[in-house]
């Protein structure tokens, strides 16, 4: 489906425009979607605490002939796996409330990212991680965690890995970089202007530079290969959340593609590592406060 077509997002996207009454049909709608495809009119309307011709009249403003319409159109937005962006939490949200919120915006926010992003881009990514000497994470701020979650997962692949999040070491290690070094910059905003800095270093000494930042964003202008993710949330004035989140599925992605090709004859290696940490574990069948 054409995302300017998508009823959910066209809601979420009008949703200050629309008058008090509207607003609260939306809002039902957009806490669970899939609940609102279920209702009859009569249900919508108490749901919302509004009449049913309120209802019709919303159904109206977004160019919808009438509810029945309203509700095909709805499940033709969730079917496609077109995302949508949850409202953010509300001071006087119950705990059913504002878990149903972030559970639903990171489900959503997932399907955006994995529609959204280019499997060619992907194949490149591997591949320069494939041909790197060694690897740099770098992150700052809500990102440093990602950063090292990526040094846990590829020092498996018997590369030289670091992970980064003072932006000091980050300049130094630009500074005397050279071909077969690559440096990934994690990013969500891709506008912090020291990461920006960092990757233009690099690249000027001879390292290839992978960004997971946002489109048209100056580090993606920066970077030599950029993985493009969406931006669902406002970082400027919420607390980062589902953004973690994509970066860490994409980091999944890229250490899977790894993986695969680095083929069968890898897999001893990697099974020799797992096996390295079952002395820490108590066995299963065991009960540890027994």
């Amino acid at each position: 489906m054409d995302r300017v077509r998508n009823l959910l997002e066209q809601i979420q996207g009008r949703l200050d425009d629309l008058n008090k009454a509207e607003r609260k049909v939306a809002e039902v709608i957009l806490l669970n979607p899939q609940q609102a495809t279920r209702f009859s009119i009569a249900a919508l309307a108490q749901a919302a605490k509004v009449s049913e011709p309120t209802v019709n009249r919303f159904c109206r403003s977004f160019e919808v002939s009438g509810y029945p319409e309203l509700k095909l159109q709805l499940a033709q937005s969730l079917a496609s796996g077109a995302a949508y962006v949850s409202r953010a939490v509300e001071p006087d949200d119950d705990p059913a409330a504002y878990t149903q919120k972030i559970f639903g915006s990171a489900i959503a926010s997932l399907d955006s990212a994995c529609q959204q992003i280019d499997p060619q881009q992907i194949s490149r990514a591997v591949d320069m991680m494939i041909q790197a000497r060694q690897i740099h994470f770098c992150g700052l701020g809500a990102s440093a965690p990602v950063a090292v979650d990526a040094q846990h997962k590829f020092f498996r692949f018997n590369l030289a890995v670091s992970a980064h999040a003072d932006v000091l070491m980050q300049r130094m290690l630009a500074s005397v970089a050279h071909t077969g070094d690559l440096f990934v910059m994690i990013s969500y905003t891709g506008r912090t202007r020291e990461l920006v800095e960092v990757a233009r270093t690099a690249r000027e000494n001879g390292a290839s530079v992978l960004a997971l930042t946002a489109a048209g964003s100056p580090l993606s202008e920066a970077c030599s290969l950029s993985l493009h993710i969406p931006l669902p949330e406002d970082t400027d004035i919420y607390m980062p959340m589902t953004s973690r989140i994509i970066q860490l599925t994409v980091l999944d992605v890229l250490a899977t593609g790894m993986t695969l090709r680095r083929g069968v004859d890898f897999q001893p290696h990697l099974r020799k590592i797992k096996e390295s940490l079952n002395a820490s574990r108590y066995p299963i069948e065991d009960d540890p406060l027994s």
